[in-house]
């Protein structure tokens, strides 16, 4: 590529928000395309890389599905296979680009480590994880339940997060790390929640049916935290690192503990304002709590 178009490319990193002239996945993309130009430039070792996952391609939708089926083929599942499918369930469901776009969004205003699109669409397994789960998902819709299967097994041995085909998962979603991360059959997580790493959305036994958590809407989940059984973690709440949680939790209250405990009590718990989904805010119950246990 030659250095002056790089170049060019390079000063043309956009700015957040995207114009009103431009949807935000038209926004995203440009974005992306012109961090992988400016990469290219600063770390030539790169260029070949990131030519064939990104600059190579007319679209995210293209590129994503490029990526991912490289990343999860092996001998006996090809990449082009994987190809075709990523390809044809992004092109067929024009939902599934509207949740891409939103958790790359999520990624980059949530996680301080972030510090572009492309790097989240290249290196984030958590991100990556969820994209192919999606697909996974949208096949289990369909009758697909072999196939379906199958690539949730790809992800859990590439990505190392076991999220089953059946259960629903929203957007602006966000697998911090997302290390040894386990989603149940019947788990539903919202919009806008984030996830740390070796959290468990688990069943309590041997039963069937339902019987895995529901995550609502803006739920932040700290690391090692086990969610177990047919329970209910309301909008906004939040749950403490380490925690082990067997009963419902209430809309933007804490629990924390093993077993876990609501912050303030069932009578007087302590609430918060802000969505810590999206605040990241792990740490403003400590006083509280402190307050709770003396």
């Amino acid at each position: 590529m030659p250095a002056g178009q790089v170049n060019r490319m390079a000063a043309m990193v956009p700015t957040y928000p995207p114009p009103e002239s431009e949807t935000e996945e038209a926004w995203v993309w440009g974005q992306i395309k012109a961090e992988a130009y400016r990469d290219a430039e600063s770390e030539p070792a790169l260029a070949s890389f990131l030519y064939a996952t990104v600059l190579s391609h007319p679209s995210l939708a293209r590129s994503l599905a490029f990526h991912l089926a490289n990343k999860l083929c092996s001998s006996t599942l090809l990449s082009t296979l994987l190809y075709d499918l990523f390809l044809q369930s992004f092109s067929s469901s024009p939902t599934l680009i509207s949740a891409v776009v939103a958790d790359l969004l999520a990624a980059r205003h949530r996680d301080p480590a972030c510090a572009n699109f492309s790097h989240c669409l290249l290196n984030y397994k958590g991100f990556l994880a969820i994209q192919a789960h999606r697909v996974s998902h949208l096949l289990w819709g369909q009758n697909r339940r072999p196939l379906a299967l199958a690539l949730q097994s790809r992800i859990a041995d590439v990505f190392a997060v076991d999220i089953h085909p059946a259960a629903r998962v929203g957007k602006g979603v966000l697998l911090d790390h997302a290390t040894g991360v386990v989603v149940g059959e019947t788990a539903v997580i919202g919009n806008n929640v984030s996830i740390l790493h070796h959290v468990t959305l688990g069943g309590t036994g041997k039963a069937v049916g339902d019987r895995h958590p529901k995550i609502g809407d803006g739920v932040l989940i700290g690391a090692g935290a086990t969610i177990l059984g047919n329970i209910r973690i309301g909008e906004g709440a939040k749950i403490g690192a380490g925690s082990v949680v067997l009963i419902d939790v209430p809309p933007r209250s804490t629990a924390v503990g093993s077993p876990a405990r609501l912050i303030g009590g069932k009578d007087k718990q302590y609430t918060h304002d802000d969505p810590p989904g999206e605040s990241m805010d792990h740490t403003s119950f400590i006083q509280e709590w402190s307050d709770y246990i003396i």
